[in-house]
C-alpha cells in the first residue's frame, strides 16, 4: 500500500467491527467515528454524556441515532466501561475519545481489567504517508515506551513486521535508527542496532530484513546511502519500517513528518488483547478515521 486510504478499503473488506469509544463526546472523535461508520468499518458504541454527544451531533450535522450511547459523565469511568466492553466481547476495538492519554493508558494497563497480558510489551505503532516518500512508512515508538530495552526492541520489531504484513509487505525492511550508520561502541542505539541486524541475519526475528545502525537519512534516501558509501544493505534507502531508539527521537520524527512535512498518520497501541486506537485529542478527524481503519484491519 502507498496510501492510507487503501487501509480504509482493506478494512472495509473485513466487515464491520464493533468500536467502543471511551469518553467519545468531542467533535473530532464523533466526526471520525461517523465517517468510519459511513465507510462501513464500524458499529459505534460511545461512552459519554448523551446530552453533550447529541449537541455535538447537531452542530456537526451528524445523525445521533446511529450511535449506541452508554451514559457516563466521568472520563475515567468511561474508560473502564469501554475496556470492559472489549473484554466481555461486546466490542472488537477500543478507542480513546476526549479523555487524556494517561487516563486512557491506565485503563488499558489495569491488571484487574485483563486487557494487557502479564509480562506483555505495550508499544505505539504509527503508519505515516509522506508526500516525499514513495510508500507508507511504519514506525515505533512515538508515544508509549520512553527508553525501550533490548528485549522490548525485539518485540517492537515483531509489531512493526505485523503491521507491515497488513499493508501487504511479506518481508518488511526494518531500519534500526541511530545517530550514524557507523558502528559507535559507546552509543547504545548503535550497538543494539547492530545486534538486532545480526539476529535478523540469523532468522531470530522472523521474516524480516533488518539493518542497523542506520541514520535516518541513510534509511530513507538511496542517494544519501550511495553518497555515504553504505554497502551491502538492502534496507538503506528503501526502509518500510523505522525502529527508533527512544520516545524522544520517535516523537520528534512523528510530529515533524506530519506537522512540518504535510504527512498524514494512522496510529494504534499494540500488545493488548484487542487493537486500541491511540490518537491525540488535537488530531484531525481524518487522522482518527485512518487510525480506526488500521485498528479494524488488525482486529480478529
Amino acid at each position: 500500500m502507498k496510501h492510507l486510504s487503501e487501509i480504509v478499503e482493506e478494512a472495509r473488506k473485513k466487515g464491520k467491527k464493533r468500536l467502543a469509544v471511551a469518553y467519545g463526546q468531542d467533535s473530532h472523535t464523533i466526526a471520525a467515528v461517523y465517517a468510519a461508520y459511513k465507510e462501513g468499518l464500524v458499529e459505534p458504541i460511545l461512552f459519554g454524556d448523551p446530552q453533550i454527544i447529541e449537541q455535538v451531533c447537531k452542530e456537526e450535522n451528524i445523525d445521533f441515532n446511529i450511535f449506541k450511547v452508554v451514559a457516563e459523565s466521568n472520563d475515567v469511568k468511561c474508560v473502564k466501561l469501554a475496556v470492559n466492553a472489549v473484554m466481555t466481547g461486546e466490542a472488537d476495538v477500543l478507542m480513546k475519545g476526549l479523555v487524556s492519554t494517561d487516563k486512557y493508558m491506565r485503563g488499558i494497563l489495569n491488571k484487574e481489567a485483563g486487557l494487557f497480558p502479564p509480562k506483555g510489551v505495550l508499544s505505539h505503532v504509527a503508519v505515516i504517508e509522506m508526500p516525499n516518500y514513495p510508500k507508507l512508512l511504519t514506525i515505533s515508538d512515538a508515544a508509549v515506551i520512553p527508553q525501550p530495552d533490548f528485549k522490548q526492541k525485539q518485540t517492537q520489531v515483531g509489531y512493526l513486521a505485523r503491521i507491515a504484513n497488513l499493508l501487504g509487505i511479506a518481508t518488511p525492511k526494518i531500519a534500526c535508527i541511530a545517530p550514524s550508520e557507523q558502528l559507535l561502541p559507546s552509543v547504545i542505539s548503535s550497538t543494539e542496532g547492530a545486534l538486532l541486524a545480526k539476529m535478523g541475519d540469523r532468522g531470530q526475528l522472523g521474516n524480516v530484513i533488518i539493518d542497523g545502525p542506520l541514520s535516518i537519512d541513510v534509511a530513507l534516501y538511496k542517494e544519501v546511502a550511495e553518497h555515504k558509501k553504505v554497502k551491502g544493505s538492502s534496507v538503506a534507502g528503501d526502509a518500510d519500517c523505522l525502529l527508533f531508539p527512544n520516545i524522544e527521537s520517535g516523537n520528534i520524527f512523528f510530529k515533524a513528518a506530519t506537522h512540518m512535512s504535510g504527512g498524514e498518520i494512522a496510529a494504534m497501541v499494540m500488545g493488548t488483547k484487542v487493537p486500541c486506537v491511540l490518537t491525540s485529542r488535537g488530531d484531525s478527524s481524518l487522522t482518527k478515521l485512518y487510525s480506526i481503519a488500521l485498528a479494524c484491519l488488525a482486529a480478529k
